[in-house]
């Protein structure tokens, strides 16, 4: 276990906002989560679990301890007729983790390729993307109890996995039970995730789907597609529309595409007839949030140092750099003037995906 004091947090989050931890433990292994959860100075301390920073937003210095979380490794856990069962290590870096498999034989996570972010968070986020969601693809999960440092594994039914939503993003909301996990449902700040495993289908199958891949596929003269193109496009696409967090500081897509009934939406469509909008499986329809925004005119604009990025109103950016980087304020101030000019236009309240501290 390393711990450091007073740690800066620009390098940790994808945004490149200026902050700091007044305590950083670097958690290479379960067992440095046993070690700090014995530490009589560290234990009972609040805590915030750092991954990729790809999904925060930090609004100033940190006063929980960071858990830094880098637990590597990638491996095949077991290979049957039906599916190769791949683990991950919380650190890994995802998409890092997505050309592994693909290079190892293992495909049916390229429609998730170039997410930010680590292993240890998609579960968390229930991270999805061009008509594949991680709850698609996942068999279990270990963690451990920062209460009670007990170690336990979900499978996908405990997890809870909704749209951008899982067990990990709700407070515990009854009684423990015998063994000292929380009866309610919900682990937010209670329980950290070391390793992941996931349940890549065979025979596979592309999942086309979405107008780009099958733009792509159109294009390419191409029937029946391979995991490798399917990975290659879903990286072109994702590269021409979104910015390089290494180059453009931000937390990917910032808003929750909202769901609407059929009702409202054609009420909606009557006012507004090129609204994109998806039909759920439930009969609900998700509209595309970034589109909504598109309308409202913020594409390209700013407050202070935040903006909306020119390719993709979905995104805010950081329009500062190094020590005058944007602050996550102005991050927040932009991001409400966005939701209240969808709601005053559209009367739909537009949801944060990033997690703010």
């Amino acid at each position: 276990m390393v711990v450091e004091k007073n740690a800066p947090l620009q390098p940790f989050n994808t945004f490149g906002i200026a902050a700091r931890a007044q305590t950083l433990v670097r958690v290479r292994s379960a067992d440095d989560i046993s070690a700090f959860l014995a530490d009589r100075e560290l234990s009972g301390s609040p805590v915030f679990v750092l991954g990729g920073g790809s999904n925060i937003i930090l609004t100033g210095d940190v006063r929980p301890v960071v858990l830094k979380m880098e637990i590597k490794g990638l491996r095949l856990v077991e290979e049957t007729p039906k599916a190769f069962i791949v683990e991950a290590g919380a650190g890994e870096v995802w998409h890092d983790c997505v050309a592994w498999t693909l290079a190892q034989g293992y495909p049916g996570l390229e429609n998730l390729a170039l997410i930010p972010g680590t292993v240890g968070a998609s579960p968390v986020q229930n991270i999805g993307a061009y008509g594949v969601e991680l709850q698609d693809r996942f068999e279990s999960l270990d963690a451990m109890d920062l209460a009670t440092g007990e170690r336990f594994t979900l499978n996908a039914a405990q997890c809870a996995f909704g749209y951008r939503d899982s067990v990990f993003k709700h407070a515990p909301s009854q009684p423990e039970v015998a063994g000292g996990l929380p009866r309610g449902m919900g682990l937010a700040g209670r329980a950290v995730i070391t390793h992941v495993r996931f349940r890549l289908p065979r025979p596979w199958k592309p999942v086309l789907g979405y107008v780009e891949l099958e733009r792509r596929r159109a294009e390419a003269g191409i029937d029946h597609p391979t995991a490798q193109q399917m990975f290659d496009w879903v990286c072109d696409i994702r590269r021409a529309k979104l910015p390089d967090p290494a180059v453009v500081g931000n937390a990917g897509s910032f808003f929750k595409n909202p769901t609407v009934s059929p009702e409202q939406c054609a009420d909606i469509i009557a006012r507004e007839p090129k609204i994109v909008h998806y039909p759920m499986p439930d009969g609900s329809i998700k509209l595309a949030a970034g589109w909504l925004i598109d309308a409202c005119g913020w594409k390209g604009k700013s407050i202070g140092k935040a903006g909306v990025y020119e390719k993709q109103a979905l995104v805010l950016v950081n329009r500062g750099r190094g020590a005058h980087s944007v602050t996550g304020g102005e991050v927040m101030t932009l991001a409400k003037a966005i939701q209240t000019s969808v709601y005053e236009r559209f009367g739909i309240r537009l949801e944060p995906e990033p997690v703010v501290v």
